[in-house]
């Protein structure tokens, strides 16, 4: 294997040359840069990548903590925060916290003790990840999810517009009780999607708001449906703040035969993959998912060049997919 000194004797410079020119310096002689380049090339040198992180005090890699790998949402973004991560020479390391604040809180310690270049992160909700996250050099961006009481780049979808249209869909259909499933108090995305839910109740329903709080995971879908159904007053319409929960409700509702959309409309928010595949298809409110991670990542590679500069804040749109089971 081709060393840097071997580099330094096909270019004819000396290996100092190399390894500033290799660490991205912009005072060596741009002929010199030429030769050096060309010699990497055709002697197929590889740095060390051991020594380089032990000189700059960080790896190349990014740590991507995310709140549910099981969640078929998370698959488009993370392939965002990838390409984007392969583009600018870093590689992604996946954690899966699972909606568990204690498992995220050994997580962010990892990443910060194997000293990750940058941290991107979908919160499940832990004050302490967050404090030590942002008590750290360490670079961070918050995606999907703002980080608890923390002030850091962050990318997120207009939940809660995207929530009040879903539930201005349902009632603008003809439907009264609305109720609203959603997930743990605490965790952004469920707190902002109840918001525009209850915006939209209270503004235009002549029912009060219902509201069942889950936990984000198909069987919390289930149990929180079961419970509408069996309430003095069932709803006859429900807006479900995740995908997965949706999933759960929609299995309820089949195995109680429940008819949708005829006694029970349903908007999930997140697009399925088989929504038009169903009967009857299923009204969603799609993010962007792929456009989050990308921008996500964008954001870290800003925050990693220019560390002091003030955090940014990107809030894309959710748009609403109107499709039978919201259509009586």
């Amino acid at each position: 294997m081709p060393t840097i000194y071997d580099v330094a004797r096909e270019a004819g410079v000396s290996a100092a040359t190399v390894s500033r020119v290799l660490n991205g310096a912009t005072t060596v002689d741009p002929a010199m840069v030429a030769r050096v380049l060309t010699a990497v090339r055709e002697l197929g040198y590889r740095p060390n990548a051991v020594a380089r992180n032990l000189r700059r005090s960080r790896t190349t890699l990014w740590a991507v903590i995310i709140s549910d790998i099981g969640n078929p949402f998370f698959t488009a973004m993370v392939r965002g925060i990838e390409d984007v991560a392969q583009r600018e020479g870093y590689s992604v390391v996946l954690c899966n916290s699972d909606e568990d604040p204690v498992k995220e809180e050994t997580y962010v310690a990892a990443a910060l003790s194997e000293q990750m270049a940058g941290v991107i992160i979908s919160s499940s909700g832990s004050v302490k990840a967050a404090k030590t996250l942002t008590g750290s050099p360490v670079p961070v961006v918050a995606v999907d999810r703002e980080l608890p009481r923390a002030v850091v780049d962050t990318v997120v979808v207009d939940n809660e517009a995207g929530a009040r249209t879903a539930t201005e869909h349902l009632l603008a259909a003809g439907y009264r009780r609305v109720a609203c499933i959603t997930g743990p108090e605490g965790v952004s995305t469920a707190d902002l999607r109840l918001r525009g839910y209850t915006e939209a109740m209270r503004s235009s329903a002549p029912a009060e708001p219902v509201i069942v709080r889950t936990d984000f995971r198909e069987q919390g879908g289930y149990d929180a449906m079961a419970s509408l159904l069996s309430s003095p007053e069932p709803p006859d319409a429900v807006f479900v703040a995740n995908n997965l929960m949706t999933v759960g409700a929609l299995r309820c509702l089949a195995e109680r035969e429940v008819a949708v959309p005829g006694r029970m409309g349903l908007v999930g928010f997140d697009e399925i993959p088989w929504a038009d595949l169903v009967h009857p298809s299923l009204t969603t409110v799609t993010q962007p998912t792929y456009e989050l991670g990308r921008t996500a990542a964008r954001l870290l590679v800003d925050r990693i060049a220019t560390p002091a500069a003030k955090p940014a804040r990107i809030v894309l749109s959710a748009e609403l997919h109107p499709r039978r089971s919201s259509s009586r």
